[in-house]
């Protein structure tokens, strides 16, 4: 088996569970620990290694952790490195500068397994908020509804409770003279309109 097809396979087995929790930011993640402890069976079934090793790096005043991961295949002597960049914070809260070191270099690392072992963690927010400071976004507050205000009708508009229109005044059916709206309303809880509609659908 050739260094590229070893490689392949322990690519596609792989398995790291996001075993760590963070309280604040709550989510699961996993770190460069648990990647290594996933790869170690692996690499005694398939005969290779992986090696890390730091630069630090000096870019406009800036420090940066240079994590490279070598995968070597123990039989050939066959490798391939991946590195990845992680930049010193000047001020961490609570952490002295070889702690900072430490924290950028275990995130660089862990970036460098994941370009050589093709694993996705894009959704992992782990080195955004992983310490006290963090902060959740602020949920969004529900305001609460406005209660609808009633529509001001003119003093000689009658309303129809069922349609909400404007009610008109009937015809009398003996032909003497139109009946009030509030009086048809008043005896069939409905304006005019309404009850040749429910009398007459499909005319309305």
């Amino acid at each position: 088996m050739s260094m590229y097809e070893k490689l392949l396979s322990i690519q596609t087995e792989l398995k790291a569970p996001k075993s760590q929790y963070n309280s604040f930011g709550k989510y699961n993640y996993r770190n460069c620990e648990d990647i290594l402890e996933a790869l170690k069976p692996l690499m005694t079934k398939y005969g290779a290694t992986v090696l890390l090793d730091d630069e630090i790096i000096n870019i406009n005043n800036r420090f940066y952790v240079k994590a490279t991961a070598h995968f070597i295949d123990t039989e050939s002597g066959e490798q391939i490195t991946t590195s990845a960049f992680a930049r010193e914070e000047e001020n961490k809260k609570g952490m002295d500068g070889s702690q900072v070191t430490g924290a950028s270099s275990s995130y660089a690392r862990k970036y460098a397994l994941n370009g050589l072992f093709c694993i996705d963690d894009t959704k992992d927010s782990d080195t955004l908020n992983n310490s006290k400071e963090y902060t959740a976004p602020p949920k969004a507050q529900k305001q609460p509804a406005k209660p609808v205000q009633p529509q001001k009708q003119a003093s000689n508009v009658i309303i129809c409770p069922v349609c909400g229109k404007p009610a008109q005044p009937a015809k009398a059916k003996d032909g003497s003279g139109y009946i009030p709206a509030d009086a048809i309303i008043k005896q069939y809880g409905k304006c005019p309109n309404c009850l040749k509609a429910e009398r007459h659908p499909n005319n309305a």
